[in-house]
């Protein structure tokens, strides 16, 4: 059995292993838990998606509303989406929003992806990444800490 977060109220799902976790509903406020669409977090929902979600791991573009880059790259994002979940939940932390949660993850440059598997950094990079991108580099990256090597 898996926990999820719910994008939508925050709350944490069990899931059961032999239920597909893309159809899964939230039992506290009945929102899909998968949408096909990265969720916006602060820093203290980042904290609770990486700390409750087990058997997913975390894909976070950490981005601001003046950053060109950051700006072309969102519907990339989005796009990855679609073809990562329900292997990986996506997230976005606007870092003009919430400064200090970026600084915690020790953001230099934007935009920024930081992959997160049981609560645990695996692989970052930095630059705007077309979708297909971005779902290599998430997958390389899973295969990678799967094998127990660094990425």
């Amino acid at each position: 059995m898996g926990q999820l977060v719910c994008p939508a109220c925050g709350a944490v799902n069990r899931t059961p292993e032999a239920r597909d976790p893309g159809s899964a509903k939230c039992g506290k406020c009945g929102e899909r838990l998968f949408t096909g669409k990265p969720a916006e977090v602060t820093g203290a929902g980042l904290r609770r998606h990486r700390a409750s979600n087990q058997g997913t791991a975390v894909l976070v573009d950490v981005w601001a509303p003046w950053c060109g880059p950051c700006r072309t790259m969102a519907p990339q994002f989005a796009a990855a989406a679609t073809r990562l979940e329900p292997d990986v939940r996506l997230l976005k932390l606007n870092s003009e929003d919430d400064p200090q949660a970026a600084s915690e993850l020790g953001i230099s440059g934007i935009p920024a992806l930081l992959l997160f598997r049981d609560g645990k950094e695996i692989a970052r990079t930095a630059g705007a990444m077309r979708a297909d991108q971005i779902v290599a580099w998430a997958r390389q990256a899973l295969t990678q800490a799967t094998n127990g090597q660094s990425s």
